[in-house]
């Protein structure tokens, strides 16, 4: 296997195509999401090897309520039993977790789990997962832009907007993945992603791995990062 190269210390990832490997394997959209959710274990555990510092994933955005009911409602139980089954493995393996989004949306014993996973690995400093959770990038700005004004004023500089952000510790994403072969953000972490290199993968997302990961961090260790410079 060829060197990776620079490892990004943030990376973004767009986990789409959950539905279409369903539908492709003749099963409920309901088994996709739950192969995603294998993928996903995966993906953290490779990223945490290979030295990635925050991984921010997009696990539900504000648009997708328009979704079928039964879609969405079993997505939020598949949530929950994910934060049972899966947080004390990442726990032990020194992952904290965080979650992003606009939370209050959510129903109670939801966000009861949420906030003891994010309890119980507040301390851990291997790699940060954040958790983007009804979340969408120009929410974000918007509930930002609120907040800002309300507290910080109109003569605030601008560096200072940044901290209004839902979490605002989050390391700006040097690289975002997106698999499926969709070539967009849909909306995913706008402000923070101004310089971020793209990396498209025509995997569906339960048909990601590290292998594949591995190689999107090669195309990103051979481009020349120069933020406007020459």
């Amino acid at each position: 296997m060829a060197p990776i190269g620079r490892v990004p210390e943030s990376v973004a990832i767009i986990m789409d195509g959950n539905g279409r490997w369903a539908k492709d394997n003749g099963l409920p959209v309901a088994a996709g999401h739950r192969a995603g959710a294998r993928a996903l274990r995966t993906v953290v555990r490779a990223a945490g090897d290979l030295g990635v510092k925050d991984l921010t994933v997009f696990s539900f955005s504000t648009e997708n309520w328009s979704r079928p009911t039964d879609e969405v409602d079993d997505l939020m139980g598949l949530f929950s039993e994910l934060i049972d089954r899966e947080v004390p493995d990442l726990d032990d393996e020194g992952v904290s977790i965080r979650f992003v989004g606009r939370l209050h949306a959510l129903d109670q014993a939801l966000l009861d789990k949420i906030a003891a996973a994010e309890a119980r690995t507040a301390a851990n400093d291997r790699m940060r997962l954040f958790i983007a959770m009804n979340y969408g990038g120009r929410a974000e700005i918007v509930d930002a832009a609120r907040r800002f004004v309300a507290e910080a004023g109109p003569d605030a500089p601008d560096a200072a907007f940044g901290e209004y952000l839902y979490a605002p510790d989050l390391r700006d994403p040097e690289l975002i993945i997106r698999t499926s072969g969709e070539q967009r953000l849909s909306n995913f972490l706008l402000w923070q992603s101004a310089y971020a290199e793209l990396v498209f993968s025509d995997r569906l997302w339960p048909d990601f791995g590290a292998d594949d990961l591995a190689e999107a961090f090669r195309d990103y260790a051979s481009r020349d990062r120069r933020f406007g410079a020459r």
